[in-house]
């Protein structure tokens, strides 16, 4: 799949969640862009995980095991997790939406960050990812495909 095949499947249910939850849809593509590789990664494919959401001890849907590289004390490391499976990308959208609204620790990122950018910074900052350019490679994908340009009400 292209970005543009990507951006066009997942757009609308990006700024519908947008505008139910106020997490910007430039974000929300973006973010699914990185964690699934434009809908490539074997997560999405297999479990419609866009967003690489591990499956937690309160997690009470499906679940699938799958290696994941984790920046762990400075290292690059493989290591089995289980993983959110869905029944498809919107079931993924919501339950992406639902998760950060309901995460005490993405508190400050839903209180007034309206932009892609701003959100990505404090999801970022929060602890989403182990990645230490998390914030950098959001933000590029924002820019790179100009999404800021979903985030506009119509």
């Amino acid at each position: 799949m292209t970005s543009a095949d990507f951006i066009a499947a997942i757009k609308s249910a990006a700024k519908e969640s947008a505008h139910i939850t106020g997490i910007p849809a430039s974000f929300i593509i973006a973010q699914a862009a990185l964690e699934s590789g434009w809908g490539g990664s074997q997560l999405a494919r297999v479990a419609y995980n866009l967003f690489g959401i591990k499956a937690g001890q309160g997690w009470k849907g499906n679940v699938i095991t799958l290696p994941t590289r984790e920046c762990i004390a400075g290292k690059w490391l493989t290591v089995n997790a289980e993983w959110r499976k869905y029944s498809g990308w919107l079931e993924a959208i919501n339950d992406h939406a639902k998760f950060l609204i309901l995460n005490p620790r993405y508190r400050l990122a839903m209180t007034g960050q309206r932009t892609g950018d701003d959100f990505a910074r404090q999801v970022a900052l929060a602890g989403y990812a182990t990645d230490p350019n998390y914030f950098e490679k959001i933000t590029a994908i924002i820019r790179q495909h100009h999404l800021d340009q979903y985030d506009r009400k119509d």
